[in-house]
């Protein structure tokens, strides 16, 4: 489905959410280019909240270039299907060949700047969120985009304190 229609029938959990929904909106608009990573002011990046088989665990990666713990993801690079681009990224992040969207609806929006790094300039991701689950084991393969990769509880204490990542952990346990 078109992004546009998802962002627009997308109802945001609170004032940040619904403020990158409407900049995100207006960005996809007025740029032809909004998924190609060459349009430096940002891009449209897709990503997810992957759920182990029995949906009690969570997948956070320790980001190489940017230090921190984030849900799995990446650029689209020209492909306009962000849940297709989601579900490649978590499969291609995690090494779990069998990730399956719970739902086809935008889970999360946000939009974050990237700080500068080997001549890219700094630029904003326009990401677009989904929850995902794993139909396979929860056995995990790191790649050279990440430190670490560990699946947490719900109620474990995590290792950030990235507001975004942690409105996603909060509205997936509120739903299940």
């Amino acid at each position: 489905m078109e992004l546009l229609t998802l962002l627009k029938r997308y109802t945001p959990s609170d004032e940040n959410e619904r403020m990158a929904r409407e900049v995100t909106i207006q960005f996809v608009e007025e740029n032809k280019l909004a998924f190609e990573r060459s349009l430096l002011f940002g891009h449209v990046t897709a990503s997810a909240l992957l759920l182990n088989k029995d949906k009690t665990r969570f997948l956070l990666m320790h980001h190489r270039k940017l230090n921190k713990w984030f849900q799995v993801g990446g650029h689209c690079d020209g492909d306009h299907d962000t849940l297709r681009v989601a579900m490649k990224e978590a499969a291609e992040e995690s090494g779990i060949d069998k990730v399956e969207p719970i739902s086809r609806e935008v889970f999360d929006i946000d939009v974050h700047l990237i700080p500068q790094n080997k001549g890219i300039p700094a630029h904003f991701h326009f990401d677009v969120r989904y929850l995902l689950k794993t139909s396979a084991s929860d056995e995990l393969v790191i790649n050279g985009e990440s430190q670490a990769l560990r699946w947490f509880s719900f109620d474990e204490e995590l290792p950030t304190a990235e507001e975004s990542v942690l409105r996603m952990i909060r509205k997936c346990r509120a739903s299940l």
